[in-house]
């Protein structure tokens, strides 16, 4: 390690990089005497030159407990005239640490004791923009053409000069440039912005990168489009820069550029939204705080609306709060999103086994031997059971049981395949069955311990008994069914809608398959065939599965998809579809595709922001849908009747939707008819109750009337009130109501242009007079409409309608 040492600081650096080796200062850890040791005597540094720092500078550990050690590390010095009497290495004006030495020897336990670690080793690494602010002799690592170019272009989108401008301008610049270097990388590795694992941190760097931008001054794309998105015109300099990089990136720069300009121009939505009510809680917590004397502070209940019903993120009412001098209740915000969380989260798999005193029942319980994959039934011996969670020696009939095996055919929940269902059984020596376990359910507990969830319907069960396990094969076929359609599905999804897509959860269960995937729109009708004609020839194809296992490391090589975010072993199972599809996947399968019959979607949907789902069948659940949709049509065109030669005819299948319009025609033009009979009702009616309108007013005489027109719907009531305007001449004040239903209230005003003249609008005399009814409305000075629930309150309203119009025109019109 000396050697190397040597090499690297007094050959590498020096003439590689052309870094001075008297500029070079080392750190190690306060008690390493060995690595001191090995820097002066053996690689030759001065002692002056190498700094003893503490636990928190130079003691690495992966958490709270797991494998660490001391480091050294390695500093450029920017200004050695300073001298080293008095050199500080976290004086980040003078020195930059570029390289870094951790020896893992260490494991810390949970009592943060430290126990050497049987396979010690060195984890080392280098900084590339470090290296690269030292070579080119900037003040900071974001003004190397690493990153650099793509200030400058958010430089000259916010028409501001980087070189002048002031520390703030100059930070919001390196945000922008920094994140939307990451944002492309990101998109371009098929990371889709969503409010879900690395889905939300693209979304968030997004997000800051955006209002950053908006804080610089930065409107428009650049390109004369006030309202456009700029991300994309600072991301095209990112593609650029990355030719030398990543080669990949330029390709999918179509895609990148269009997925930033979706979610920049959603988030400026949310970002209006969010802004004026976050203003105006600030305001309220900045008024509240002066009259009482205390510290600004917003509530975590106000943050938390504006994150979970507006969209608006945390971290920038944060900075928007700091930049007004107000802090936020965070402590209250995480108790609102732990409420949250445990409201929708759904039940864990893993089933945690305890016993009275806590203890963990699997430390005694040995890992379940998975026979499922070849055979379906087996003999296996009860290593224990639980009852309510308590662990029995024997359980009796009508009992809920849990039951622990040593072995087992029965697959448990996981990688979205639901659990098996099936039977225990006990014989006799009759070969009648002594007792009977009706299995519904599966799962995993802690380890590989597989927990069968069932009801004893006969005789009883006793731990050390030898059981005949037997899982149902319908609905064992029924599953892989559906899960060899799901990796069909997903191959399909990559062909008709890009690569980019992928899985993002899934469901395998015996009646149907769900498929979440990333994708920013929904499907059309279009694709959806598209991917139902792919899979139904490939069924077609008849084509054998082909199920291996072997090294992760060989089945990457070989292109199979992995689940983002699950942890595999470095042996794993890989299900191939030779030439269609290859998943790493410990789930069961069909033996050929011919046995999943037909596939068809039932269902595409939005989940979540950039989340869409499919639901879908195949195999026998396929034929039961297919048939239930067939007795539905048979049933519409029993239903759907036409009349030929005086003979009602069943319509044919091919003709339902035709007949459906037809009727659809018959019946629009019938509500038609009957609207225009109740208006004329209604004018009629208006005719007879115009007699009762009178005068009010000396020096102008208004023609006033206020009628209740009893169940005449809201567009009769119109009617009626432009009748009675028309026969009572300007000018006239008409307040017409009525209860069209059960619970509902139609009020309309009409005023006509000599009532407005002098200054009663129709608009605001109703909305109060509405409320008296539980509702409210509003229009124009002319004309409004309202509404309420109150049915028993419209006559009183009415009364206070015609008093109040009477006061106003009395005194307006005198």
């Amino acid at each position: 390690q000396a050697e190397w040492k040597y090499n690297f600081l007094y050959t590498v650096l020096p003439y590689r990089f052309g870094l001075p080796a008297e500029r070079l200062w080392v750190s190690v850890y306060e008690d390493d005497d060995e690595a001191f040791a090995i820097w002066t005597l053996e690689v030759g540094v001065p002692a002056e030159h190498i700094k003893r720092m503490g636990e928190e500078d130079n003691f690495w550990t992966s958490g709270v407990t797991g494998p660490c050690g001391p480091c050294s590390e390695i500093y450029y010095d920017f200004h050695p005239e300073r001298g080293h009497s008095d050199a500080d290495l976290g004086d980040d004006t003078r020195f930059i640490e570029f390289y870094n030495l951790v020896f893992m020897q260490y494991n810390r336990m949970d009592d943060g004791s430290l126990e050497p670690l049987k396979q010690k080793n060195i984890d080392t690494g280098l900084g590339l923009e470090r290296m690269a602010r030292i070579l080119q002799k900037v003040p900071n690592n974001y003004e190397t053409d690493l990153i650099f170019p793509i200030i400058e272009k958010a430089s000259e989108l916010a028409n501001v000069s980087y070189a002048i401008a002031d520390d703030s301008i100059k930070t919001n610049l390196k945000i922008i440039g920094d994140h939307s270097r990451a944002i492309v990388f990101l998109l371009s590795d098929g990371v889709v912005p969503s409010n879900i694992g690395r889905g939300y941190v693209v979304r968030r760097l997004i997000r800051r990168a955006v209002r950053t931008g908006r804080l610089v001054g930065i409107k428009g794309d650049g390109r004369g489009n006030i309202e456009g998105a700029f991300l994309p015109t600072i991301a095209e300099k990112v593609i650029d820069l990355s030719t030398y990089i990543d080669s990949d990136v330029k390709g999918r720069a179509p895609r990148i550029l269009e997925e930033l300009k979706r979610e920049e121009l959603r988030f400026v939505l949310t970002l209006e939204r969010g802004e004026k009510l976050l203003d105006q809680m600030l305001a309220d917590a900045l008024s509240n705080a002066q009259k009482n004397g205390s510290a600004p502070c917003l509530s975590g209940k106000d943050a938390f609306l504006l994150y979970d019903t507006y969209g608006f993120p945390v971290e920038i009412t944060r900075e928007v709060a700091c930049e007004r001098g107000v802090s936020i209740d965070m402590d209250t915000f995480d108790i609102e999103m732990e409420n949250q969380r445990r409201q929708s989260q759904a039940a864990h798999n893993a089933v945690k086994l305890t016993i009275g005193n806590g203890a963990d029942l699997t430390e005694s319980i040995p890992d379940t031997e998975f026979l499922g994959y070849d055979t379906l039934s087996t003999r296996a011996v009860v290593e224990g059971l639980l009852a309510n969670g308590k662990p029995v020696l024997q359980i009796s009939k009508g009992s809920e049981v849990e039951i622990l095996l040593n072995r087992t055919p029965f697959y448990a929940e996981s990688g979205g395949q639901i659990g098996d269902n099936g039977f225990l059984f006990i014989p006799d020596a009759g070969n009648q069955q002594k007792a009977v376990i009706e299995i519904k359910d599966v799962q995993k507990s802690l380890g590989n311990v597989f927990v069968h969830t069932g009801i004893v319907k006969e005789g009883n069960i006793e731990v050390g008994r030898e059981v005949e396990a037997a899982v149902d094969t319908r609905l064992r076929q029924r599953a892989k069914v559906h899960h060899t359609a799901t990796h069909l599905l997903q191959a399909a999804l990559k062909i008709v809608i890009g690569q980019e897509t992928s899985q993002a959860g899934s469901l395998v269960a015996f009646d149907r398959l769900r498929f979440d995937f990333n994708f920013h729109r929904p499907l059309s009708e279009n694709e959806l065939m598209k991917i139902e004609e792919l899979i139904n020839n490939w069924i077609v194809e008849a084509t054998p599965l082909e199920t291996k296992v072997m090294p992760l490391t060989d089945a990457k090589r070989a292109g199979a998809i992995a689940m983002f975010g699950e942890k595999y072993g470095d042996q794993v199972r890989v299900v191939e579809v030779p030439g269609i599809s290859m998943e790493l996947c410990g789930g069961t399968h069909v033996s050929n595709t011919s046995e999943l019959r037909g596939f068809k979607i039932i269902s595409e949907q939005g989940i979540a922001s950039g989340i869409r789902r499919i639901e879908a069948v195949a195999g026998e659940a396929f034929i039961e849908y297919v048939n239930a949709r067939d007795n539905y049509v048979k049933q519409l065109c029993s239903t759907l009747k036409v009349v030929i030669n005086c003979h009602y005819v069943k319509v044919k299948a091919e003709e339902v939707p035709t007949r459906v319009e037809t009727l659809q025609e018959e019946l629009r033009m019938a509500r038609n008819e009957i609207s225009a009979v109740r208006a004329k009702a209604a004018v009629y009616k208006a005719s007879i109750v115009a007699n009762n309108a009178f005068l009010v007013g000396t020096a102008k005489k208004i023609r006033v009337l206020v009628e209740c027109m009893d169940d005449i719907d809201a567009d009769s009531l119109k009617s009626a009130a432009d009748y009675l305007v028309d026969v009572l001449q300007d000018p006239a004040a008409v307040i017409l109501g009525s209860c069209p239903g059960e619970g509902k209230v139609s009020l309309i005003a009409a005023f006509t242009p000599g009532v407005v003249d002098i200054g009663i609008e129709a608009g605001k005399f109703i909305d109060p007079i509405a409320k008296l009814c539980g509702g409210g409305g509003g229009g124009r000075p002319t004309f409004a409409q309202a509404g309420g629930r109150k049915s028993e309150n419209l006559l009183s309203a009415l009364e206070k309608a015609r008093a109040e119009l009477v006061s106003v025109l009395s005194e307006k019109a005198s």
